[in-house]
């Protein structure tokens, strides 16, 4: 199924809305404003550490085998003094702290682990994703809380060949991509805060060429 803003979307909302009741994926629906809005789960969101993120492991009182700038390798492990080799992508920063305590149990009495994340590059299920009329298109490592305005600030924002009001936010709800428009001029040339979205995970914002 395929919605778009202008045509049928608007007139069975309930659609989407049983699609995220029944997958529990949605981050957004629409209102009477055919305007993204944010629901409850993307308020719990935590980050799951990707290939290519740098790392700082630390373990209390025990500086041999506390690591700073470790990189995730491509295939999502890492590698560290006594623990070897471990997967870390698709791991919470806590996640990965608490497996690493538990390999290192072995040689340290109550191992104390904490992992911070010190560069991001999110997995493709974690960026947000723009590409066309953007001065800088390019992928983003989601932020908790991210607005289209931000994705904005970071890409530099829009061409002078950019049709910024007919872009489009595409994003996942189940099975589904479902697309809406989005008015990327009116938010960054005339500051017009009701054209600004918050942003999920995952999403995708395609801003298309004018036609002149």
């Amino acid at each position: 199924m395929k919605a778009n803003h202008t045509t049928r979307y608007p007139v069975r909302p309930w659609l989407v809305l049983a699609a995220c009741l029944a997958t529990g994926a949605c981050g957004w629906l629409y209102n009477g404003a055919r305007t993204p809005t944010v629901a409850g789960p993307l308020q719990d969101y935590e980050y799951l550490i990707a290939p290519g993120d740098t790392l700082n492991i630390f373990v209390w009182q025990n500086p041999d085998v506390s690591i700073q700038n470790m990189p995730v390798r491509p295939d999502g492990k890492i590698s560290a003094p006594l623990v070897g080799d471990m997967i870390a992508s698709g791991r919470t920063s806590k996640q990965l702290a608490q497996d690493i305590a538990e390999t290192l149990v072995a040689y340290i009495k109550d191992p104390l682990v904490t992992v911070t994340v010190v560069g991001f590059v999110g997995g493709y299920a974690q960026q947000v994703r723009v590409v066309g009329e953007a001065v800088k298109p390019q992928a983003l490592p989601y932020r908790k809380q991210m607005t289209l305005l931000d994705v904005m600030i970071q890409v530099e924002g829009l061409t002078p060949y950019a049709d910024g009001n007919k872009a489009k936010l595409v994003r996942r709800i189940g099975e589904e991509d479902i697309e809406t428009r989005v008015r990327l001029e009116d938010l960054v040339k005339k500051g017009d805060m009701g054209a600004n979205v918050e942003i999920s995970p995952g999403d995708v914002i395609i801003i298309p060429e004018a036609w002149f």
